[in-house]
């Protein structure tokens, strides 16, 4: 396969799957232009955009390698990090949302995922859905993955506290909520996000290349927060493991970050801003 692609209802945006010409066997999905996912089908344990390799190394020091997790997963793409849990330590129980029900029935036709893949896709507004799973899920969810976009900017209604607080009812008393936030020069909307976050849970840490944690350049900042203390060797495992260079705040240096920002609400929730042009966008 070189390419497939279908018009998804809900957007109207055109989504595609096209094939890495540079990493034989794996292929890029991409929405209204924007690269969102990126799957090896032989070996679905190798993750390829950095934020994706970070929220893996998070992934592993949830729980060890081999050992079933239970993960909620907001934002489905092409099922890249639902494929990782999966390898990593099968038979973990996965719950996927997703809006578009023509990007699911795509990546299921050309980018099948295991069979053994205890994965159960929920179709609707992540938000909506949230609040409808069943309501022995609450309190027992190890890991919720936040990674919503249409086309390049997440929408305004998954960014505010009363939305975190929903999903945080998801989390066990251990659990982890990870969040992927697109931001660029100043880190506005990001930290207005770990405020928002850091209202919902006891403990959050920021990830992120460092000249984007810096608010430098335009990219992908990895919120993680947990009502449970992250290990005091959490964050320097996380670095060392890449990809480099790297930067996470936590802490004080987290307190400092968000000084200043203002927790996000329904009344005053706005969309992630547009990435520059030709930052993300590929052609076609």
């Amino acid at each position: 396969m070189d390419e497939a692609q279908v018009r998804l209802g809900v957007s109207g945006y055109l989504a595609r799957i096209e094939a890495d010409r540079f990493v034989p066997g794996t292929y890029q999905l991409v929405v209204d232009g924007t690269p969102q996912s990126h799957v090896n089908l032989d070996q679905p344990e190798e993750l390829f955009f950095e934020y994706i390799q970070r929220i893996g190394h998070i992934i592993d020091e949830i729980a060890d390698p081999g050992q079933p997790i239970t993960a909620v997963h907001l934002g489905a793409g092409a099922l890249t990090l639902p494929r990782y849990v999966e390898a990593t330590r099968p038979g973990s129980r996965q719950q996927v949302v997703e809006l578009e029900r023509e990007l699911i029935d795509l990546v299921r036709e050309h980018l099948p995922w295991s069979k053994r893949a205890q994965i159960r896709v929920r179709y609707g507004d992540a938000r909506e859905i949230v609040a409808k799973l069943p309501p022995g899920l609450r309190g027992t969810v190890d890991l919720v993955v936040v990674d919503i976009f249409s086309g390049a900017n997440t929408p305004a209604h998954v960014t505010s506290t009363e939305f975190y607080a929903s999903a945080v009812e998801l989390l066990s008393p251990t659990g982890v909520i990870v969040v992927n936030v697109a931001d660029g020069r100043g880190l506005a909307f990001a930290r207005g996000q770990a405020a928002t976050l850091a209202d919902s849970v006891s403990h959050v840490a920021a990830l992120a290349e460092t000249q984007i944690l810096k608010g430098r350049r335009f990219g992908n900042v990895v919120l993680v927060g947990s009502n449970t203390a992250l290990p005091l060797d959490f964050l320097p495992r996380l670095l060392a493991a890449g990809p480099h260079p790297a930067k996470a705040v936590a802490g004080a240096e987290l307190r400092a970050f968000i000084a200043g920002a203002q927790v996000v609400t329904d009344t005053t929730a706005v969309p992630s801003p547009n990435p520059a042009q030709g930052i993300f966008q590929t052609k076609g």
